[in-house]
């Protein structure tokens, strides 16, 4: 009886009903990608740094992977100190540089990556072969783009640039052998992976055996924090990042977004509140007649509350449903501007949607929606029922 009745009181003004019922969306649609918003990236930026399961990074002393030009030197020592301890399942040892490509009357640079193809963990081959030759070269589709070359062609890159007299010592031929996707790199930027000893042979004698970062991956079941120490003591002369030391730099430098996500979702929720409350008290304002009749023949308070309660609940749950699309196509909208931010690794997402999310805020709504229908209903429910009788006749 509860249900028939209140979906009667909400079909008897659809228009209304429907126009809060989109209202609601919307406060749904704000409050969910918010919700996605703050915890979105910092999740995003996890699973980006263990998509390879590295769960350390080696860098020198003081700085950050690839944060300046520094290098770590006497890198196969290190990586025999580390293959050493028997928690260490993968030593990936990667230098930093650049490409020169001359074109012509003008030379193309990109980003070059020196590692070990079967233990590297920067990129997914996409087509072709891995570099496992010293000669061979794996690019991205923006390096394609800019030297107008294919999968299987041959470039010629400059080596030993000295910057002071602009000039380059010689030339290397190298074969392109596969089209890769870098993993933390921005839209737009040029890549290529190569063998480590042929970029460290083409930056010339002062970068042999130095690398710029290793990365590390520990074996199924080692206590990860315990590792990182055993490194520390072993090779005082780098800095060891883990995951959770990374994540916690990143929550430091996200705390706005979250702080605005905050807000924001806070106002989209009270927003919502404020609509199915105003529109609960219009109603039972103009039912008061009818709720006055119900009490005279016997209906129970707790009967009245509970319809008026329902019909609250179930403008909420209908909004959020409607919200729940409105918010993903919103939120995949705004990723694709928020993406093109300088510097940001392209895999990182600002919205990344989570089951958790949409329960969460559906959870959130529907509970402002029970909220919002408790005052009208124990206000109408409250009310003397011969006085309200009386003053409605004469009405």
């Amino acid at each position: 009886m509860r249900i028939s009745l209140a979906r009667a009181s909400l079909e008897r003004h659809a228009a209304r009903t429907l126009l809060a019922m989109l209202g609601v969306a919307v406060a749904m649609a704000m409050l969910l990608d918010m919700v996605m918003l703050s915890s979105g990236m910092r999740e995003s930026f996890r699973e980006l740094l263990l998509s390879k399961g590295f769960q350390l990074r080696l860098s020198p002393k003081g700085t950050l992977p690839f944060d300046t030009d520094a290098t770590i030197s006497n890198a196969s020592g290190i990586v025999a100190i580390l293959r050493s301890n028997p928690g260490v399942e993968l030593v990936s040892p990667v230098l930093g540089g650049s490409l020169h490509i001359p074109r012509g009357a003008s030379t193309v640079t990109s980003l070059a990556l020196g590692g070990v193809a079967s233990q590297q963990g920067d990129y997914t081959l996409l087509s072709g072969r891995d570099a496992l030759t010293p000669t061979s070269l794996v690019v991205n589709d923006d390096f394609l783009r800019m030297t107008g070359l294919h999968v299987g062609d041959t470039v010629r890159v400059a080596t030993g640039y000295d910057p002071e007299l602009r000039t380059y010592a010689g030339t290397r031929t190298l074969t392109i052998t596969g089209r890769a996707r870098f993993l933390y790199l921005s839209a737009g930027q040029s890549a290529a992976a190569l063998p480590l000893g042929t970029l460290q042979a083409m930056r010339g004698p002062d970068l042999a055996d130095r690398v710029s970062t290793f990365m590390v991956k520990a074996r199924p079941g080692v206590n990860v924090d315990s590792l990182r120490r055993w490194i520390e003591m072993r090779v005082p002369r780098v800095t060891v990042i883990s995951t959770a030391t990374a994540m916690a730099q990143v929550d430091q430098r996200l705390s706005y977004f979250r702080q605005l996500a905050f807000i924001l979702g806070a106002v989209s929720l009270v927003v919502g509140f404020l609509l199915v409350t105003t529109l609960m008290t219009v109603s039972v304002n103009e039912r008061i007649g009818e709720i006055g009749v119900m009490r005279a023949i016997g209906v129970s308070r707790w009967h009245v509350v509970q319809q008026i309660v329902l019909e609250g609940i179930v403008i909420s749950l209908v909004g959020a449903v409607l919200g729940l699309g409105l918010g993903l196509a919103t939120a995949r909208y705004l990723n694709g501007i928020l993406s093109d931010f300088p510097g940001l690794p392209m895999a990182i997402d600002f919205f990344l949607f989570q089951p958790r999310d949409a329960w969460t805020a559906l959870g959130l709504l529907t509970g402002a929606g029970i909220l919002a229908g408790i005052y009208p209903a124990w206000r109408a429910a409250s009310l003397p029922i011969a006085t309200t009788l009386r003053q409605e006749a004469i009405a």
